[in-house]
């Protein structure tokens, strides 16, 4: 081999010895953006995770469906928890408006809502996110024969209204006020579900509530329903209230209220779509 042969080679050596140092490097660079990358977006994962938890106030006749939701929610989101403080919207308004600590309200009236919209303690717009309609419950069976909302305004029935200050009592009104009916209860309860116990218990022979509550109570009462009940149809707003602890958990439940999944779970339970 000629003198310039073997510096050629010796060349091409050196220039291959290179490259390949060249390409480690390469691969070590890209191995630590690739990992510099993979560690990004685990903390970017970890960030986003809900936590905390969540105390929403809502309408008594909400509570099935809602406790229903609350433990899907909990089961997506390892960490959180949801709490729940059921009542009349009016009661649970009040509330709100003296300070108690509440991140999310459900109620089940614009009127109601507004009590804390004018008070400044919502975050944002309320968003209606069901309706619900009126129905009579009675005892089961319906051995009284009650078939209209005219038949409640029999003085030998012992019915039940929820206070007319509660929307599931403002409807009522509104109901036999388009029927020109005058009723007088034997009592007025402070929710829904305080009248349809009533019922439940047969301390009252039938209640005006929602077709919500006719529908969680299985057979324990009869229902029946009455065409002036398209007349007092209530609207169901939910917000974020100021104050929030843990915001994104709490606009996370409220959007599971308003999602596909939420709204078959409402809908189930004898809700109206918005």
């Amino acid at each position: 081999m000629t003198r310039t042969a073997r510096r050629n080679r010796r060349t091409l050596q050196v220039t291959g010895a290179g490259a390949a140092a060249l390409l480690a490097l390469s691969a070590c660079s890209s191995s630590d953006s690739d990992s510099s990358s993979t560690t990004s977006d685990s903390s970017a994962s970890a960030s986003d995770k809900l936590s905390g938890t969540v105390t929403v106030f809502a309408a008594a006749s909400l509570k099935e469906s809602f406790t229903t939701l609350g433990k899907q929610f909990e089961q997506a989101h390892p960490g959180t928890k949801v709490t729940f403080s059921f009542g009349g919207s009016d009661s649970l308004a009040a509330s709100i408006t003296g300070g108690a600590p509440a991140d999310v309200f459900a109620s089940a009236s614009p009127k109601t809502m507004k009590i804390v919209t004018d008070a400044g303690n919502a975050s944002g717009t309320p968003s209606t996110f069901v309706r619900n309609q009126l129905e009579i419950a009675t005892l089961p069976g319906n051995p009284d024969k009650v078939a209209s909302l005219k038949d409640l305004t029999n003085p030998d029935l012992k019915v039940v209204l929820c206070d007319k200050e509660v929307p599931c009592g403002a409807a009522a009104q509104k109901a036999l006020d388009a029927s020109r009916l005058k009723l007088t209860p034997v009592s007025y309860e402070q929710d829904v579900k305080a009248a349809l116990t009533k019922v439940e218990l047969k301390e009252a022979d039938a209640a005006v509530v929602y077709k919500t509550d006719v529908h969680a109570a299985g057979d324990k009462v009869g229902g029946v329903e009455f065409p002036e009940s398209a007349d007092a149809v209530n609207d169901y707003p939910i917000t974020l209230l100021k104050g929030a602890q843990h915001t994104d958990t709490a606009e996370a439940f409220i959007a599971l209220v308003r999602s596909a999944e939420g709204q078959k779970v409402l809908t189930e339970a004898g809700f109206l779509k918005p």
